[in-house]
């Protein structure tokens, strides 16, 4: 269960002492080819992190032979000289791996660059660029698992995922537990295929499976300045799948590690889905599930296992989705507690004691219908967060 799974790909997880705790914070992941296509998403927070700016160019020329991610640090928000550390770290991971095989020449511009963690600070680059020369020495097929687990920040648990097509995988890593929000990505995210697929086949393939998956998860709804989803082809298996065969691997790796990012959500006691139907449009679901998972009423009643179903009402009357509020219907664990926009089936029969809660929403508005996923706010969420730098 790992980005090694797929053919062609090696990776490594090292500890450079970028995090104080000693773990592993240094992750490198390798395209051995004969392909090198890529696509990448990224976050639309206006104010992006220098990685996030290097990568998005790295991007846009299609061709990328390894990722380097370290944990530990953000190398947000540092200006020019934090733009010069992620440069730095591509030249150096280009030159290493080129002194480590020479018959292979890799550039800084085939080097794509992601960190995460505290935001404000330069990163300590003599660790750093020390953790990618032990990393390129520690390159392995079998280094999938100790990559994911050296990406890790406040989560608790490494995420891997392995799609099966028919003679071609998809494999892929994430993190993530906190500031969680769509438009996209969510997180950090390295997705990876033996398929053979060009930059464009799979940037539609990318673009579908996180639209519907990565895009509507929104633990928090804190949108962080480093979210990256990258998608690499080595095309090893010598199989080109169909654009529909693509697309759908890719989503059901996005989805298996989408609810493993909601399930290891800061503090969380609660993994909630919600499912609004009944919308004039697709968007305008969206955006109704959006209004909800956001709400901390709605949060926090469900971590006190309330199904205080009015706040809810009043979270989709926050929208400009089109509906009659005399029409809405809403149901919680598949308790009807509210038809025509007033209570219906009594609210004690809800049973909020597990941790998976469903909350449905009928706008009765049209045939168009989503899903977003989050969870609750509960005393760990705030604690977590309330000494974050310190």
């Amino acid at each position: 269960m790992s980005v090694t799974v797929p053919r062609g790909f090696r990776a490594a997880g090292v500890a450079a002492g970028l995090k104080s705790s000693g773990a592993p914070d240094v992750a490198l992941v390798v395209n051995d080819g004969p392909d090198a296509g890529v696509a990448g998403v990224f976050t639309n927070n206006r104010v992006k992190a220098a990685p996030v700016l290097w990568t998005q160019q790295v991007v846009r020329g299609g061709v990328v032979r390894a990722v380097v991610l370290n944990s530990g640090g953000a190398n947000a928000c540092t200006g020019p000289a934090g733009f010069q550390d992620t440069h730095a770290t591509a030249e150096h991971t280009a030159a290493t791996l080129t002194s480590s095989s020479p018959r292979r020449m890799l550039g800084a511009g085939e080097v794509a660059v992601c960190s995460t963690g505290l935001i404000g600070e330069r990163l300590p680059m003599p660790a750093l660029l020390h953790g990618v020369r032990a990393a390129v020495r520690g390159l392995s097929p079998a280094g999938g698992p100790a990559a994911a687990e050296a990406i890790m920040t406040t989560d608790t648990r490494p995420k891997t995922t392995v799609v099966n097509g028919e003679g071609w995988t998809v494999g892929g890593m994430a993190k993530g537990a906190g500031m969680l929000a769509p438009a996209m990505a969510t997180m950090l995210c390295v997705l990876t295929t033996d398929a053979v697929a060009g930059p464009e086949s799979l940037d539609a393939a990318l673009r579908a499976a996180t639209r519907v998956t990565l895009d509507r998860v929104d633990s928090d709804g804190c949108l962080s300045t480093n979210d990256t989803v990258l998608l690499l082809a080595s095309g090893a298996s010598g199989i080109a799948p169909s654009e529909a065969e693509l697309t759908d691997a890719v989503t059901a790796a996005c989805h298996d590690l989408a609810q493993q990012l909601l399930a290891d959500a800061e503090g969380a006691t609660k993994q909630i889905t919600i499912d609004v139907v009944g919308a004039a449009t697709e968007d305008e679901a969206v955006e109704v599930g959006r209004a909800v998972a956001r709400n901390n009423l709605v949060k926090t009643a469900l971590f006190g296992n309330d199904p205080n179903w009015g706040r809810i009402l009043a979270a989709v009357g926050t929208t400009a989705a089109a509906f009659d509020p005399d029409a809405l219907d809403v149901a919680v664990n598949g308790i009807w507690v509210c038809r025509s926009g007033a209570a219906a089936e009594d609210r004690s029969k809800v049973d909020l004691t597990g941790r998976d809660v469903t909350i449905r929403i009928d706008l009765h508005a049209g045939t168009a219908a989503a899903t977003v996923w989050t969870n609750d706010l509960s005393h760990a969420y705030v604690h977590e967060n309330s000494a974050y730098s310190t």
